[in-house]
């Protein structure tokens, strides 16, 4: 009988013991980490939209355009969806690049909804904005560039060629490879100041490179 009461003590002792030094936790209670996940993904891709899209301010009077009239004015250049297709994109940059211009940035990528509808907000109240959009972000992606160079705006307007293919010059990329506005194949920045809004856009200032092509006193000189 002593042996049973010792016994049954024991075990209550060990069960005791056992509660009072267990280093396995409490259970916390159960969190959507997937949910949560997600939720700071989406906040910080918003962050880095909003902070992207903005024109970026470099010091002095150079933006992230360059300086314009210098020789590190620079100018944004798109291939649309139609000059991918049509596989004109080493046509298209063989252009800028022969003309003497110096490539600091490329990507290929689909635009997004909210991308697209920023970068054509000026012709938000046109007619044929939703489809434009749509177009632009259809799936077949666009080739995003930056070119600097001096008068790099004016020239490469000059090399894209008139937005309706029937005006433009027989030699510009519109004048010898589109047909309709609609599918004009590619968009150059018309202005300094648009050049400066679509860079900041489309790219942060660490993707633009910063070189210069041995080439470029022969190319880039006033004397």
């Amino acid at each position: 009988m002593f042996a049973n009461s010792l016994r049954q003590g024991l075990r209550t002792a060990s069960r005791s013991s056992a509660r009072a030094f267990s280093t396995i936790p409490a259970r916390a209670p159960r969190t959507n980490v997937v949910g949560a996940l997600a939720l700071g993904t989406a906040v910080a891709g918003y962050a880095l939209y909003e902070t992207t899209r903005s024109p970026v301010l470099l010091e002095g009077p150079r933006t992230i355009a360059g300086e314009k009239g210098t020789v590190t004015e620079r100018s944004f250049v798109m291939i649309k969806p139609d000059g991918v297709s049509r596989q004109l994109v080493g046509k298209i940059v063989s252009r800028f690049e022969e003309r003497g211009y110096k490539l600091v940035a490329i990507k290929s990528l689909t635009p997004s909804d909210a991308l697209a509808k920023e970068h054509y907000a000026d012709l938000s109240a046109r007619p044929f904005y939703p489809s434009l959009v749509k177009y632009i972000t259809s799936g077949t992606p666009v080739v995003a560039m930056v070119w600097e160079g001096k008068d790099v705006i004016r020239q490469g307007r000059r090399i894209v060629g008139a937005t309706n293919p029937l005006e433009a010059d027989a030699g510009s990329v519109r004048g010898q490879y589109a047909v309709s506005v609609g599918r004009n194949l590619i968009h150059a920045s018309d202005a300094f100041e648009s050049a400066t809004k679509e860079i900041g856009l489309w790219f942060a200032p660490e993707e633009l490179s910063e070189y210069e092509p041995i080439a470029w006193p022969w190319v880039m000189a006033d004397n």
